[in-house]
């Protein structure tokens, strides 16, 4: 899901036969109503394990998990206009995955690492000024390869936290290893830095993945707010924690 304004948008998926969905359905928060937007040929083909971000305008759909394999395609949903649109492939460089990091930082989108058969720790970019895609070298405190983090944007920033390191053999059906870091990338200096985390007792989330989470505010700290998820030990969650972003 992600959300722009009042509005939280919901796109693919899986049933519960397990097939691949691609309807685009809205929730008004205001008045409690969904409304399917588009399906069938309208729009991204069918997928789950994709990831989805937004800025004021578009919502953005990238890669996952598609009815042949997996997808590095880039999709936005124009919010204003009530249509999709389709950007330039990002080609054989930034291989098709699930589980990546996505966020709309600055005029660019990122996505960062995933699961491409394996983790992988690339990131690669596209600027909406030129419509081109790039990938790029990043350096510092750079965290292992890992999918199904949970990431926020915060000014220039992106914050990435948990995740999936190693994987289950048995799929989604297990628990793979989990990381519980926090690491933040500059998306100027291109510079990865592993934060010092201020934890109350008891109030860290601890190693996991799978979450769901968004870039929140709470007493007037932005943050990122993290819900559920997928334990080492294969529980699936049901607790949520809000982490405060004081300084960068």
């Amino acid at each position: 899901m992600a959300a722009i304004g009042d509005t939280i948008y919901v796109f693919g998926g899986r049933d519960a036969e397990h097939k691949e969905l691609n309807e685009l359905y809205s929730f008004d928060t205001k008045t409690i109503n969904w409304a399917l937007i588009s399906r069938g040929d309208n729009g991204p083909p069918h997928r789950s394990y994709h990831s989805i971000t937004a800025d004021d305008r578009y919502v953005y759909i990238f890669g996952g998990c598609g009815v042949s394999g997996r997808l590095n395609d880039l999709w936005a949903f124009d919010a204003v206009d009530n249509k999709w649109v389709e950007f330039p492939s990002p080609g054989e460089n930034c291989k098709g995955r699930g589980g990546p990091g996505l966020a709309a930082v600055r005029g660019k989108i990122w996505v960062v690492y995933g699961f491409a058969g394996m983790e992988v720790d690339d990131v690669h970019c596209f600027d909406f000024a030129n419509k081109t895609w790039a990938q790029v070298e990043t350096g510092g405190q750079k965290p292992t390869a890992r999918s199904v983090f949970s990431t926020a944007s915060y000014g220039k920033y992106i914050i990435l936290y948990g995740g999936e390191i190693d994987p289950s053999d048995q799929g989604h059906m297990g628990a793979g290893k989990f990381s519980g870091d926090v690491f933040v990338l500059d998306t100027e200096t291109l510079e990865w830095k592993r934060l010092e985390e201020r934890v109350e007792s008891g109030s860290h989330p601890g190693p996991r993945g799978w979450c769901a989470f968004a870039g929140a505010q709470r007493d007037g700290q932005e943050g990122l707010l993290v819900y559920g998820g997928n334990s080492p030990t294969n529980d699936r969650l049901d607790d949520i924690f809000f982490f405060a972003l004081s300084q960068t």
